[in-house]
């Protein structure tokens, strides 16, 4: 569909609750947010910005529903018990709408029918809310046309962009948004949910918080997946680093994009590719390498497991290679994200870490 009327909970499992109280971390948002629901005007627009699976879409869902909510008993949560909850909640809210990308783009046709849409009055009688995900891939002419929407909205009409970085965006859309950053979650914040919720053990709970990287949906989808078992075997190719032929490491990179063209993943736009996961894994790995070689303590590793191994090579490493590495990977992450031709940059990355790696040696 271009435009979904409904966000389906069992769909999307980045939400994971649709109360403020609940979601963890992101304080700052959270209390903006409430803030703006006491006002007596509420904006039309917010950007929601940050890294994902911290929050952003359980967050709009929780002010769609607190903003909607017919039996409110607390400052900013709705009840979850009047009939708006119980349509927001199954998914079959008519004012709750979204919208992500067709083929990796955001149409203007899907938002010339976000328009007409927005033309009529909420059928509920409250507010009509709509959220954007990955908004920075709307094409120039979806962008345009959702500026003038912007600078003119219908009443009753809240619309929420969900992006990774402000900067990919029109300066002139996000001049018109309230923007609420939200902050990757602290590792100690995420391990304590993985053992609640998901019962994992304590040791295990902090490997995964560590790894990914503040973000709680990341840790739960590579907890659920095989992603621990396939982070043995990139780390594991480390040590083939000093041998690998330009053939080696395009077959590398295109292991890795087959695996999520058969997953269905967009490369550039996801979080959660694969391919992107082994960069994070490899950044990582030269993280700690260089947290030991300049002489740090144990505890700051992400690879706790990993540990001994570390210890045993960090010596053998140049800093200098190994700060180097480390702005390479994160060079790469972003050059993903942004370009479509991932394999080209991954193939080139790994060349170029092979050679940081053999100075090293």
């Amino acid at each position: 569909m271009k435009i979904s009327g409904h966000l389906s909970l069992k769909a999307d499992v980045s939400v994971l609750t649709v109360k403020f109280s609940d979601i963890v971390g992101q304080q700052t948002a959270k209390k903006f947010l409430s803030q703006v629901m006491a006002s007596a005007k509420i904006p039309h627009a917010y950007l929601f910005t940050g890294i994902p699976g911290v929050g952003k879409t359980s967050t709009a869902m929780a002010f769609a529903m607190s903003l909607n909510c017919k039996d409110k008993s607390s400052e900013s949560d709705g009840c979850g018990r009047c009939t708006s909850c119980r349509q927001l909640l199954g998914g079959n809210h008519p004012d709750f709408i979204t919208i992500r990308p067709e083929d990796q783009t955001i149409k203007i046709e899907q938002i010339k029918e976000l328009n007409r849409s927005l033309g009529f009055a909420p059928m509920s009688g409250g507010y009509r809310v709509c959220v954007i995900h990955q908004a920075d891939t709307m094409s120039e002419e979806a962008a345009n046309s959702f500026l003038k929407t912007l600078e003119e909205p219908p009443p009753g009409n809240i619309l929420i962009l969900k992006v990774m970085e402000p900067l990919d965006l029109l300066p002139t859309i996000v001049s018109r948004c309230q923007k609420v950053p939200f902050r990757p979650l602290a590792i100690a914040d995420i391990a304590q949910w993985l053992v609640n919720n998901k019962g994992i053990e304590k040791d295990t709970a902090l490997l995964l918080a560590g790894i990914s990287e503040g973000s709680l949906g990341r840790a739960i989808k590579m907890w659920e997946g095989d992603f621990l078992e396939k982070r043995r075997a990139w780390i594991n190719r480390m040590e083939t680093l000093p041998d690998l032929s330009k053939a080696d490491a395009l077959n590398m990179a295109l292991e890795c994009a087959e695996e999520d063209r058969k997953k269905g993943i967009d490369i550039p736009s996801s979080g959660e590719a694969g391919m992107v996961d082994m960069l994070s894994v490899w950044t990582n790995w030269f993280r700690d390498l260089l947290v030991l070689r300049v002489g740090g303590p144990t505890d700051l590793l992400v690879n706790t497991d990993f540990s001994e191994s570390l210890q045993n090579i960090a010596e053998s490493y140049n800093i200098k290679a190994l700060i180097e590495s480390v702005l390479l990977m994160n060079q790469v992450r972003a050059d993903i994200r942004r370009m479509r031709n991932p394999i080209l940059v991954m193939e080139h990355a790994i060349m170029g870490l092979r050679g940081l790696v053999t100075l090293s040696s």
